[in-house]
């Protein structure tokens, strides 16, 4: 880490001194790379810097390079420091996310320090969940969509997710022509038109949640694909990454059922003037169709992917079937 970093670092957290501890994880495609830091001088030992530089060749992992990509990725990270600016705050206990201690940008450098959630007592990190820990993940987003039902998303994707059809027409054209790319506008348009909207991470993954040390509670990280939308996304999305084919048929009632048991209380909570009842309706009807709408990206993107499995197919081909009778 070079010195106009560090004395930026210690200008903000008034630490004596900082070195660089390790680099938790490069940024996709060679955009970056996310540090902890060692602090010297204060009670808080470490604080983590996502830092974002744009580089002159991108490296998708799996070939997928243009300039329409690149201004994607680019307005993910501005997406992200605007979500830190703004929003962030507003996260409590009950969907907890790294407090945020300064943006800025330094030349073509972009940086966004940020709490060390490790240091705060959410070490542990998952690739698969049992259902206690799934059910933590369902809570959190459920007091999630709670929390910003119905706000503005200005500074934010109009629509989140970073597999939404406006930002993925070359996955869209490599498509086979199936009944599924015939109805992905429908299917964007089913979600787009829903009546409650809230805000929705976007990038809800197994891998972008921080579990406690004790496995009582959990945080969420990555905010860089945060905008509007129907909650059902995050849900589909977040069960598909940490389930597999017989687990995801078999749990998807029970924890559907706990994910809107914790919206409903935390709707109760917040005082959100909403219909509930009407609200759990609209969006369990929407959750097929926010399972079909990612096959749909997967299928153009990496259709061997292990999230491709027959348990989503029937449901995408069930969903674009319907949908095009309906157009018919």
């Amino acid at each position: 880490m070079n010195k106009v970093l560090q004395q930026w670092v210690q200008q903000v957290t008034n630490a004596k001194s900082c070195q660089c501890d390790e680099v938790i994880q490069s940024l996709w495609s060679g955009y970056g790379e996310i540090i902890r830091l060692r602090l010297e001088g204060l009670t808080v030992p470490s604080v983590v810097l996502k830092h974002i530089r744009f580089p002159d060749e991108a490296r998708h992992p799996h070939g997928w390079h243009s300039d329409f990509s690149h201004q994607r990725k680019v307005r993910s990270y501005e997406v992200e420091t605007h979500w830190y600016q703004a929003f962030s705050q507003y996260c409590d206990a009950r969907c907890r996310a790294p407090w945020c201690y300064q943006t800025t940008t330094l030349g073509e450098e972009h940086l966004i320090l940020l709490e060390d959630l490790d240091a705060a007592g959410f070490s542990q990190r998952k690739t698969w969940l049992n259902k206690h820990e799934l059910n933590l993940c369902l809570r959190w987003l459920a007091h999630f969509h709670a929390t910003f039902l119905g706000v503005n998303t200005e500074g934010l994707w109009p629509t989140g997710s970073y597999w939404h059809l406006e930002t993925r027409p070359d996955e869209w054209k490599a498509m086979p022509n199936t009944a599924l790319k015939q109805a992905a506008k429908s299917i964007d348009a089913e979600l787009e038109g829903c009546q409650f909207k809230s805000l929705i991470h976007g990038d809800a993954k197994v891998e972008n949640f921080c579990f406690s040390d004790d496995g009582r509670d959990v945080a969420a990280v990555d905010f860089q694909y945060v905008g509007g939308g129907c909650g059902m996304k995050d849900v589909a999305y977040l069960i598909g990454s940490c389930l597999d084919e017989r687990q995801e048929e078999t749990w998807e009632d029970a924890l559907l059922d706990t994910y809107f048991t914790a919206l409903r209380k935390s709707l109760s909570v917040l005082k959100k003037d909403v219909d509930t009842v009407a609200m759990e309706k609209e969006w369990r009807g929407l959750f097929p169709v926010a399972q079909a709408d990612f096959s749909r990206f997967l299928a153009g993107w990496r259709p061997d992917h292990w999230k491709v499995n027959r348990h989503n197919q029937r449901i995408s081909q069930e969903v674009a079937k319907r949908l095009l009778i309906l157009d018919d």
